[in-house]
């Protein structure tokens, strides 16, 4: 990135993103001299300039899944998915009444150790940033519009940066509710910006991919660049949460029918001719996620060796989501330790599947409720998805002494438990999607790799939810088969489709990918505009935050919040309904000494908020 310390730089999210304080605002610090040549007339006065914001862009989305502790696990853990599994501590977030308050979402507890509620928040606006950097610098590279090609590219830039400004939005207004809007660079301090009704950000943002829509092209776009695709199905996705479901429609349609993208359905790329994988596995490769012949990807992130210019832990995936089957919690029926994490040694597991922490421990939901009737679902195929009994008792010094030696594991013998953790080291996943060969880390945790933020598998299925607002369930529940049978599922009828459905099917196809707790919070909102009922329940926007479906559909699937289970460490899984809305973290709140920013019901300051604004503030 360039160094730049001109005062523009330097202002933008002060209380926003945290990425500097109020007291940074000095005269003498505005006052100082460029320690670069680099001004907005000489570093943005070329599309390629422009371009560079973008990047920082591209490069920020990939950290929504990688590294350890990645933030999509916190979305994971705040939906029906899945809970954090780590049960030899205290800090996670598990107990979320006594750990998800204003203070304590901040830069020192924004790690694996607490959760990534402040990642979003912090790394949101800073993207927002970079966006609008683009946006406010797009003429000075003195476009002659007369010219179609100058004006296409200018616009195509222009629409990029729409696409970030807006996915970020869509993020913090399923995150937070009603936020700050921050437009436009800032030369000067501003210390008073002001909540923002959530509706009119979503406007805002439907209104700049609708132009996005119209000039960013698929054309000529490097792996991890915006696509017309990519924006077309964003715009898909607010209009769903603005309850616009006709546009919804016309927005997926125009993306499914426009010949440039299509679900794979035949086997590709690297595995293709071998025989004991499938379309699934080949879809889910990492090799194969860049590929032209991969015609499903809409907007990926790129994650190859050294890109940063500087040694890379990886995506760190296989850490994060697959199980902890060391530490001599699994025994053998004759009472032994019986498996090592060892890579070197006979029926090493860790070998291929890496050294899983359990961090990101599934519900029972997802780990068993959606498969009770996969019958040959490809997604649930021996190979692509693992249970626990495919493993072997490896442990070394089993041999020539314990019979089970190289035998599958097994939970109990006769009523005998044998595995003292069910939490963290027992449980099945879908390999096929978490498993990225590692070169870098040993024992392996999950290598450097691409990884999908669109395909359009999910386009499929955002048409198929605004069918069902619609009340269209035959259409609704062709798009939810284009999906099943693609993975040799049985086809589903009309008269199944439900908004439980239609989330079934995106846990089955999007684990992992999917933001789950922005989806979970997005129909909440629906629900409570429409009235509709779900499983007998009626929502209103007036009790949003203490009666809701997010608050209902955690506890109905997710087993351990519903069941208060307690960790061996002696923590409590525990979910409320105004934890549906994040903390706006206090130091936010605290720096904007200008006006106020508004706290979520719920929380601690939410006694001094005031109306939102409903339109966006001319600043």
């Amino acid at each position: 990135m360039l160094t730049i310390q001109f005062k523009y730089k330097a202002l933008l999210a002060i209380s926003l993103a945290g990425i500097i304080t109020a007291s940074s605002c000095k005269k003498d610090y505005l006052d100082s001299k460029p320690l670069s040549f680099y001004t907005p007339a000489t570093t943005y006065n070329t599309a390629a300039g422009l371009k560079g914001a973008l990047v920082a862009c591209e490069r920020n989305l990939r950290y929504n899944w990688s590294g350890d502790g990645a933030p999509e696990i916190t979305q994971l853990i705040f939906s029906d998915i899945a809970v954090d599994g780590t049960d030899d501590k205290s800090g996670p977030a598990q107990n979320m009444d006594l750990q998800i308050t204003p203070d304590a979402i901040n830069s020192t507890n924004d790690n694996a150790d607490h959760n990534r509620i402040f990642y979003f928040w912090h790394q949101g606006y800073a993207d927002i940033k970079y966006a609008n950097t683009v946006i406010t610098y797009i003429d000075e590279p003195k476009w002659d519009t007369t010219d179609q090609a100058q004006l296409a590219t200018r616009n195509d830039l222009l629409g990029q940066a729409y696409f970030h400004r807006a996915f970020r939005y869509y993020e913090l207004t399923n995150e937070f509710g009603d936020v700050p809007w921050v437009g436009r660079l800032y030369n000067e301090p501003k210390l008073d910006f002001q909540t923002v009704d959530r509706t009119v950000i979503l406007k805002q943002i439907q209104s700049d991919m609708q132009f996005a829509v119209k000039w960013v092209t698929d054309e000529g776009k490097a792996k991890g660049e915006v696509t017309k695709g990519a924006c077309q199905h964003l715009l898909a996705k607010i209009d769903l949460a603005l309850g616009d479901f006709d546009g919804a429609i016309q927005a997926s349609t125009d993306l499914i029918d426009g010949g440039n993208y299509h679900l794979m359905t035949d086997r590709f790329g690297q595995d293709a001719n071998n025989a004991t994988k499938n379309v699934v596995w080949d879809l889910h490769l990492n090799s194969n996620k860049d590929i032209s012949a991969n015609k499903e990807a809409l907007m990926l992130v790129i994650d190859k060796p050294d890109m940063d210019g500087k040694f890379s832990g990886g995506t760190q995936i296989m850490r994060q989501t697959m199980p902890y089957l060391a530490g001599g919690k699994i025994k053998t029926p004759m009472g032994n330790n019986g498996v090592s994490d060892k890579v070197d040694i006979e029926y090493s597991y860790t070998a291929t599947m890496g050294r899983g922490l359990g961090r990101c421990r599934p519900s029972w939901y997802t780990e068993k409720a959606i498969w009770a009737d996969a019958g040959n679902d490809l997604r649930h195929a021996p190979g692509n998805w693992v249970k626990m009994e495919d493993f072997v008792y490896n442990e070394p010094t089993l041999k020539g002494k314990d019979p089970y030696y190289g035998k599958h594991l097994q939970l109990y013998d006769g009523n005998t438990l044998l595995c003292s953790d069910t939490l963290r080291d027992w449980f099945e996943f879908p390999f096929y999607k978490l498993y990225i060969p590692d070169d870098i880390n040993t024992p392996p945790r999950g290598g450097n790799g691409d990884w999908y933020v669109f395909r359009l598998a999910e386009t499929y299925l955002v048409r198929a939810e605004a069918y069902f607002w619609k009340g269209d369930l035959a259409s609704a529940a062709t798009d939810i088969n284009k999906v099943r049978e693609r993975a040799k599922a049985t086809p589903i009828r009309a008269s199944d489709v439900s908004i439980a459905t239609i989330l079934d099917e995106r846990a089955r196809e999007l684990y992992y990918e999917e933001e789950r707790k922005v989806e979970l919070t997005r129909i909440a909102y629906l629900f409570a505009q429409s009235g509709k009922s779900y499983k007998g329940h009626t929502y209103s926007t007036a009790n949003f935050t203490t009666s809701n479906f997010w608050y209902d559909r955690v506890l109905e699937c997710n087993n351990f919040y519903k069941n208060n289970t307690v960790t061996p460490h002696g923590d409590m899984y525990k979910i409320s309904p105004y934890q549906v809305l994040w903390p706006v973290p206090q130091s936010a709140i605290d720096a904007n000494t200008g006006a106020q920013i508004n706290q979520n019901a719920g929380y601690s300051g939410a006694e001094k908020n005031v109306a939102a604004l409903k339109s966006i503030p001319e600043d």
